[in-house]
């Protein structure tokens, strides 16, 4: 695959469209997602080198694959969401249990492993999470003991279980985490193996077309070679070194089933009359249930677009990233699939419409790959110590930046952006200075006001460089548009939020703490808003015509 290439990505995003028009019908998804049941056929059909091949993507070029970089992935998972997040997922797995290869593998593992996946269409299993070892690893219980002979470590036994696992019952491979000796490892268990089970499939509330199930490993003995990496102890840094890109992966999941929920209820709210009119006419109706939607969709892609092009240049890292974009897109598209609903009134809460599926399907974005309060936790820890380091003042020079970049381009939000980041660094000092950190629920709180600044910023600083985020359908001055409006609020939740958390303890005067984060400055902003937001929502109407 030529690196880079749009046009090539288009093709492709073209060709998984196109065959979900021919497959993958509303009806099919219907009855599969009544019977709890993957449709495994069509999972392998995807995976089909004739067909789509679609997991060739995450395989190195060297090993038969497509290469894909992070662009090409996340592209697909946008899509894969907008026609089934079970199906999705079921890719996905497959994508995240080929990473502790990815990332850990010798030469010779990978070109093995990775060649039987991509020739013989495998599908893949990460088998990681316990019941007491979700996002906290390092409760991890499966042991893998050594076998030795005649001193040499041929093998290992792995005993203990796993839940919760994409693709649990259905997978050829599994990448498995366990307690060695020299630490917890990464190993590769093919199904069949003696001693390997799976549980029953998970009956849950939503994807349902993908696989959930338990796994349990009685003694399974494994090769030494199928130790990843052959070296014990390197678990935790092989899955730490990618939750940058799954969480990226899972953050167009977000934005591409937000974005189906939206445009279904538009599309319907443009034939819906009411009152002698389309309610897509109607102002409280888009202000109130579609067009901030939208606004946080533009937001959310432009900072996913970024973060991809980050790990395209570093390969791996960036968790904060990661877990900013994951935290605002799935909660934005969870968000989004509950108005979508309301939107439609009684038509959006029957099965005859996406919506309800919908909502039911992105809710497991905001748990799988870290739950939003783990995420939240993880952004506050990452910027916590970028705070301390530079003694408050990390923000307050991306506060001026954002200041230079306004007197260049004063269309665009960017001085919003500005008062945002200073009130940030004002109730991140606040809470140093108090001590308010002992607190839990400020540290998630403070995560997600964190993840509204950032987002905001990359948002505008697209704008203002004259760029289009790819796979956008808006032209620069609708996206410019969206970007003032999306400062101006999130600004306004930074400084109102953050008064909230630090006077909910007690730690300062209403005024006193009004003025250091500079409200009224912010509440000035708020001029323009409404008539920039219905600017929107006229272009939204425009470009979703029934």
């Amino acid at each position: 695959m030529a690196k880079n290439d749009l046009t090539t990505r288009n093709l492709m995003l073209d060709s998984l469209k196109q065959y979900a028009k021919n497959r993958l019908s509303h009806e099919f998804i219907r009855e599969h997602d009544a019977k709890n049941e993957i449709p495994l056929d069509i999972l392998k059909e995807m995976y089909d080198r004739d067909t789509l091949g679609v997991h060739l993507l995450l395989i190195p070029e060297e090993y038969n694959g497509l290469g894909g970089q992070t662009t090409e992935i996340y592209r697909v998972c946008e899509q894969l969401a907008r026609i089934d997040l079970g199906i999705a997922t079921g890719v996905f797995a497959t994508f995240l249990g080929s990473d502790p290869i990815n990332v850990g593998g010798t030469p010779e593992q990978k070109a093995k492993w990775f060649k039987k996946i991509a020739d013989e269409n495998k599908l893949v299993a990460y088998g990681a999470t316990e019941a007491d070892a979700g996002s906290d690893l390092v409760s991890l219980r499966t042991r893998a003991e050594r076998v030795e002979k005649d001193g040499k470590i041929v093998g290992y036994k792995i005993t203990g279980s796993k839940m919760w696992i994409s693709n649990g019952g259905v997978a050829d491979i599994y990448t498995v985490l366990a307690l060695a000796p020299g630490g917890p490892s990464w190993f590769i268990v093919e199904k069949g193996t003696p001693g390997f089970t799976q549980d029953a499939h998970e009956d849950k509330h939503g994807i349902r077309l993908s696989n959930t199930a338990g796994l349990a490993f009685d003694e399974v003995y494994v090769p030494a070679e199928n130790l990843i990496g052959l070296e014990e102890g390197k678990g935790f840094l092989q899955a730490q070194a990618v939750f940058g890109y799954t969480r990226l992966m899972v953050a167009a999941f977000g934005l591409g089933a937000g974005e189906e929920a939206v445009e279904t209820a538009l599309v319907y709210a443009q034939q819906r009359i009411q009152a002698g009119g389309p309610l897509a006419e109607k102002q409280g109706f888009m202000l109130k249930l579609i067009t901030p939607h939208y606004v946080r969709f533009e937001a959310a892609r432009a900072y996913i677009d970024w973060t991809a092009k980050q790990l395209e240049i570093n390969n791996h890292g960036l968790a904060t990233e990661g877990a900013i974009a994951k935290l605002y897109a799935t909660e934005s598209g969870n968000k989004a699939a509950e108005d979508a609903i309301q939107a439609m009134g009684g038509f959006g809460y029957t099965k005859e419409f996406a919506v309800e599926k919908i909502k039911r399907d992105v809710k497991i974005t905001c748990i799988y790959e870290g739950t939003s309060e783990v995420l939240e936790m993880t952004i506050f820890r990452g910027r916590w110590q970028e705070h301390l380091k530079s003694r408050g003042q990390y923000y307050i020079k991306q506060a001026e930046e954002f200041e230079a970049i306004h007197a260049q381009n004063p269309n665009v939000g960017a001085d919003s952006v500005a008062l945002g980041f200073r009130a940030l660094a004002r109730v991140l000092e606040d809470c140093r200075a108090q001590k308010l950190t002992r607190h839990q629920y400020i540290t998630f709180m403070l995560g997600d006001l964190i993840s509204e600044a950032e987002v905001a910023a990359v948002f505008t600083r697209q704008c203002a460089e004259g760029k289009v985020t790819e796979g956008s359908r808006f032209d620069l001055a609708t996206l410019s548009t969206m970007a003032r409006v999306n400062a101006r609020l999130s600004a306004f939740k930074i400084a109102t939020d953050g008064m909230k958390l630090i006077l909910g303890v007690g730690a300062a005067s209403a005024q006193d703490l009004a003025a250091s984060v500079n409200l009224i400055g912010i509440e000035e902003k708020m001029t323009g808003l409404i008539t920039d937001e219905d600017a929107v929502s006229a272009k939204l109407r425009d470009t979703f015509k029934a």
